[in-house]
């Protein structure tokens, strides 16, 4: 048998690679295993915010929202790349759901709960003479403009498990977990790989189930528990369509049955709308938009836009699982969005530590709280380290995104500038690295569409883990939103052809 690693993480989304990086950056010896493909589940199905979460104060969660204000401006300096600020349009009327004094006192504690050094503050707007008026309907005259953040999501959990790997932790994609079992004071724990179809063993001092909406499951079929019940499973979903307006500013809408959600520039050619809070009871791994979220969505859009949102401007739509702690709220857009971290295992047993709900806006912090735990369990090693970090192609300043775009196009003239942006908006600083040697666009090899070449996915294929066009086009990139159907299947064979089938 081979080394007893120190930790085993199981999950790759935002808080298993969270985990995994903090951990190995202190020094432990670290295993993660994501049965699927990083941030296939809840982590790339958010509505993809860095946020404080406003409407989490009437439910008088002040501390989750102090400790996600407080991580914007953390994690901002951390990925300039994939995190940028966006500045949001509240509209509202008289006899509208929340009453201004309302909003007004949530927004000046939003303001000056967080320790706010480069975002602005609120404002108020007229817009009757705002360009964001412009694509409301006129009954809307006034609105409050506040700032917050947008993370390219599935891109930041895939920088983190680079960044993990890059400092000795041992990456498995597409490496089910099939059973696990404590040996006195060590896991012994069996992966599945679907690359090969064979098993594989690995031992750990210490065991992280970061399983997201499997948290259950993993207790109750990999660990052999019976009836483990820790999360209340809540459905979002998000709809695509063609850009609604032409200003670089997001709205968060109120909608009558005191749900709230947002219409986010995406893409550069879209609009982003969502998202939806309802119970879920099956398995998250089939979970779709219904019929009944693309009705109340279109509804509730086009009771704000002039021009209606109908289900047919619907390019596209993602659907995910949050698995949020169950602490017996009666509505899902009642229950608790923090995290809980609970502890297993008495005496000489080998623990384990269970990872319910989190955002993640507040990922690295509960990364943090987890290693304390952990250091208890197993043995204190680094410092705390991840605030001040970077992660890959994070090299610049907050602000200096435009800068590196002008550097790119300065060394490879021949890059389109909506080519550029993208590319440094992905990989920042690596970009450079993607385009190589290239000195003309041919050089960037076979086209597949959109501002997709063959450099970018060879780069994704031994850098990222990419294995499938699904892993290329909607998590390392969204430019599945730009490819033909023709198009898809031609990557997908490209894919085939490079890493061969899954098992």
């Amino acid at each position: 048998m081979s080394e007893v690693l120190d930790l085993f993480v199981i999950g790759g989304g935002i808080n298993g690679c969270g985990i995994a990086r903090d951990a190995a950056g202190r020094g432990y010896s670290v295993g993660l295993a994501e049965m699927n493909d990083f941030a296939s589940g809840t982590s790339s199905g958010a509505t993809k915010l860095i946020h404080g979460g406003l409407r989490y104060l009437e439910h008088y969660e002040f501390r989750l929202v102090r400790e996600a204000l407080m991580e914007r401006e953390v994690l901002w300096a951390m990925a300039p790349h994939v995190i940028w600020p966006l500045r949001f349009v509240l509209p509202y009327q008289k006899g509208g759901v929340r009453p201004a004094w309302l909003i007004r006192l949530g927004l000046f504690l939003y303001d000056h709960l967080g320790g706010r050094k480069l975002l602005p503050a609120t404002k108020t707007l007229d817009l009757k003479k705002d360009e964001a008026g412009k694509a409301l309907k006129p009954i809307f005259g006034r609105a409050f403009e506040y700032s917050d953040g947008w993370v390219d999501d599935a891109r930041m959990v895939v920088l983190n498990a680079r960044d993990a790997a890059n400092r000795g932790a041992r990456i498995f994609n597409r490496a089910k977990v099939v059973s696990a079992r404590r040996d006195g004071g060590i896991w012994n724990v069996t992966l599945r790989h679907a690359e090969t179809g064979e098993t594989s063993s690995i031992q750990a001092r210490m065991l992280v189930n970061a399983a997201g909406p499997w948290v259950d499951q993993v207790l109750n079929g990999v660990m052999g528990k019976n009836n483990a019940h820790n999360v209340r499973l809540v459905q979002g979903s998000h709809i695509i369509v063609r850009k609604k307006f032409n200003h670089s500013r997001a709205y968060f809408f109120q909608n009558p049955d005191n749900r709230i959600f947002f219409a986010i520039p995406y893409e550069g050619e879209f609009t982003l709308i969502g998202t939806t809070d309802r119970d879920y009871k099956e398995d998250p791994k089939d979970v779709r938009i219904s019929a009944e979220e693309i009705t109340y969505l279109c509804n509730a859009a086009s009771e704000y836009f002039a021009e209606p949102v109908r289900p047919s401007d619907i390019v596209w739509s993602y659907s995910a699982v949050r698995p949020l702690f169950d602490d017996g709220a009666s509505k899902a857009q009642e229950a608790t969005r923090d995290y809980v971290l609970k502890i297993e295992g008495e005496g000489t047993d080998a623990p384990l530590l269970n990872v319910f709900g989190g955002k993640l806006t507040t990922y690295r912090r509960l990364a943090e709280h987890a290693l304390e735990k952990i250091g208890e369990k197993i043995g204190l090693k680094g410092p705390a380290w991840t605030a001040g970090s970077r992660l890959p192609g994070a090299d610049f300043p907050v602000d200096g995104y435009e800068a590196q775009v002008r550097q790119l196009r300065s060394r490879f003239p021949f890059l389109e500038k909506i080519h550029a942006e993208r590319l440094v908006r992905c990989y920042g600083t690596d970009a450079g690295n993607i385009v190589g040697l290239a000195g003309v666009p041919a050089d960037l090899g076979r086209h597949f569409g959109g501002s997709l070449y063959e450099c970018e996915v060879r780069w994704l294929i031994e850098k990222e883990w990419a294995r499938t066009a699904e892993d290329v086009l909607w998590r390392r990139t969204k430019q599945g939103l730009f490819l033909t159907p023709e198009q898809v299947a031609d990557l997908e064979a490209y894919m085939i052809k490079k890493c061969g089938r899954l098992h």
